[in-house]
């Protein structure tokens, strides 16, 4: 039993080491941290697979271990890191148009504070669904939605 756990972690991990990449570089902004911080995860998830007993909830235990270390990367290197640009143009013009283009509502993203941001990143760049975010982050759906509605309303007043 424990070997089959082994080995469907290690394929939904192998399926899905891209993502983790991306996620771990849009914290770290560097590709040996990033790599650095994928790999410290898995080696957790490794240390911690009797944890999880169902494959469906690999998604969510990994994302939530992966987030950690990248936090954690963050907190020890001291540093505010940045992260590649994505549109968030059809969220933010729900609202109204806005004049500022993908570089300058990046930058807008990168002032966020550290919660908003990773709720961002898991629900626009990761196509996370709310209910998993708020797995991720062990907080309830209520203050996922919360954050995200501030983060947005933010984003809207000042990318206007």
């Amino acid at each position: 039993m424990a070997e089959k756990r082994r080995s469907e972690l290690a394929e939904y991990i192998i399926e899905n080491q891209e993502k983790f990449y991306r996620l771990a570089f849009s914290y770290a902004k560097n590709k040996e941290a990033a790599l650095d911080i994928v790999q410290n995860a898995i080696v957790k998830a490794l240390e911690h697979q009797n944890d999880i007993r169902n494959k469906e909830y690999y998604r969510t235990w990994f994302y939530r271990i992966l987030v950690n270390e990248s936090l954690t990367y963050l907190r020890k290197s001291g540093r505010e890191t940045l992260w590649e640009p994505m549109v968030l143009n059809n969220v933010l013009e729900k609202d109204g148009g806005y004049e500022k283009n993908s570089t300058e509502i990046y930058d807008e993203v990168m002032k966020l504070p550290e919660e908003m941001k990773t709720i961002i990143i898991l629900r626009y760049y990761e196509d996370l669904p709310l209910a998993e975010i708020a797995d991720v982050l062990q907080i309830s759906l209520s203050k996922v939605k919360y954050r995200l509605y501030t983060a947005l309303e933010k984003l809207r007043q000042n990318c206007a």
